[in-house]
C-alpha cells in the first residue's frame, strides 16, 4: 500500500478545489484497512473520499484521506421476483446503474447519471425522479474501526431519511463502507410520473416504456439541466429541498401564491430549494470565479479559480436571503470539509 504525503486533491473532487491532504492512499481491499488501523504512525483523523462529487473542500485536510477504490459486482442470490447484487463501494454509481439495466434488473434506472460512487449512495440516501436508494438497498457492509472487522447493517438499521442516514450521524467517522447489497426487481414497476420523465419519453418517441428508456430519459434531462463537472466545477445540488409544516406553507402562499410544493405527510410539504433560490435573484449570479449556475439555481459552480471558502460564503449569503424572504432555513446537501 502506497501512502503519499502532502498531495493535492484537485483531481479527486468535482468542484476542482486545489486543497491538500497531509496523507493520502487508495483503499482496494480489507487488508489495507486493517493495516491503516494498526499503523500508529499515521494520523488518527481519517477522511473517506469516493467520487468527490458531494464534497466542498475548504482547507488542508490534517489527517489521512482514504480514497475508496473497492471494486466488484456479483449476484449473491435470486428468487422469482428479485435478485440480490453485492457491489463494491468504489464502483462508479452510474456504471452500476448501466450494469443493472444491461441485466434487466429494475429499481435504479431513475437514479441514472447521479455522480459519485456506490459507497456514497447509502450515506446520502441518494434520490432523483421519485426514487431513493433506500428503496433498493438490502444491507450495507462496512469496516468498523473499533471492532476491527466488517459489520453488516440491514436496511432498517441504516435510519434512512431524506438525503440522510446513520452513516452521517452515529456511525460518522466510525466505519468505512466496503460494499452495498441491493435487492433489484426482475419485474419492473415503472416510475415515470415525477419531473419531466413522461414528457421526455414522448419527445424521444418511446412507444413501449422500459427501464432502459427511463434511464435514457433521465440522462437526457440531467444533461440538459446540470453542468458537467469536467467542464465546470460543481457538486450537483448544493442544497436540500426544505420540508416545512403545512401551516407555514399556507401562510407563505398568501404572500407568494406561486410557491410550489410536494406533499410529504399529512402535516408537512416539501418546497423546491431551487425555486426559492431563483426567486431571490441568485440564478445565474457570478462574482469572480464563483457563481450559481444559469440553468439550475441549486448548483453552485467554480469557474476555475474559486476557493472552497468563496463557495461557502456564497452559500451562506443564499441561505440568509432565502430565510429573510421566506422564513425557510436551507440545509446544505454537500459535505463541507
Amino acid at each position: 500500500m502506497q501512502i503519499l504525503q502532502d498531495i493535492s486533491l484537485k483531481p479527486f473532487n468535482t468542484f476542482g478545489m486545489d486543497v491538500h491532504a497531509d496523507y493520502y492512499t487508495e483503499i482496494t481491499n480489507l487488508a489495507q484497512l486493517r493495516e491503516i488501523a494498526e499503523n500508529t504512525a499515521l494520523p488518527a483523523k481519517r477522511f473517506v473520499l469516493g467520487g468527490g462529487s458531494n464534497v466542498l473542500l475548504t482547507h488542508t485536510l490534517h489527517g489521512i484521506l482514504l480514497h475508496n477504490k473497492i471494486k466488484g459486482i456479483e449476484k449473491e442470490k435470486e428468487d422469482e421476483d428479485h435478485v440480490w447484487v453485492k457491489v463494491g463501494a468504489g464502483e462508479v454509481w452510474h456504471d452500476f446503474v448501466m450494469y443493472a439495466i444491461a441485466n434487466h434488473w429494475a429499481g435504479v434506472e431513475n437514479l441514472a447519471l447521479i455522480p459519485g460512487t456506490v459507497g456514497a449512495a447509502p450515506i446520502q440516501n441518494i434520490g432523483a425522479y421519485g426514487v431513493e436508494a433506500k428503496e433498493v438497498i438490502d444491507h450495507v457492509t462496512a469496516w468498523h474501526w473499533e471492532m476491527q472487522k466488517e459489520v453488516p447493517y440491514q436496511n432498517a438499521e441504516c435510519a434512512f431519511g431524506y438525503r440522510d442516514s446513520i452513516f452521517k450521524h452515529q456511525l460518522k467517522d466510525k466505519v468505512f463502507i466496503t460494499s452495498v447489497t441491493f435487492r433489484l426487481h426482475k419485474k419492473p414497476n415503472f416510475n415515470t410520473s415525477y419531473g419531466a420523465i413522461e414528457q421526455e419519453l414522448q419527445k424521444m418517441d418511446i412507444q413501449e416504456v422500459s427501464i432502459a428508456a427511463i434511464a435514457d430519459a433521465v440522462i437526457a434531462i440531467r444533461s440538459s439541466k446540470l453542468p458537467n463537472p469536467r467542464e465546470i466545477g460543481n457538486a450537483g445540488s448544493f442544497f436540500k429541498n426544505p420540508t416545512i409544516p403545512i401551516e407555514q406553507y399556507d401562510a407563505l402562499k398568501e404572500s407568494f401564491p406561486a410557491i410550489p410544493s410536494y406533499p410529504v405527510s399529512e402535516t408537512t410539504v416539501k418546497v423546491p430549494a431551487g425555486w426559492l433560490i431563483e426567486q431571490c435573484g441568485w440564478k445565474g449570479f457570478r462574482a469572480g470565479d464563483v457563481g450559481v449556475h444559469e440553468k439550475q439555481a441549486l448548483v453552485l459552480v467554480n469557474y476555475g479559480g474559486a476557493t472552497g471558502g468563496a463557495v461557502w460564503d456564497l452559500s451562506d449569503n443564499i441561505v440568509k436571503t432565502v430565510h429573510d424572504k421566506y422564513g425557510i432555513e436551507l440545509e446544505r446537501e454537500v459535505q463541507v470539509w
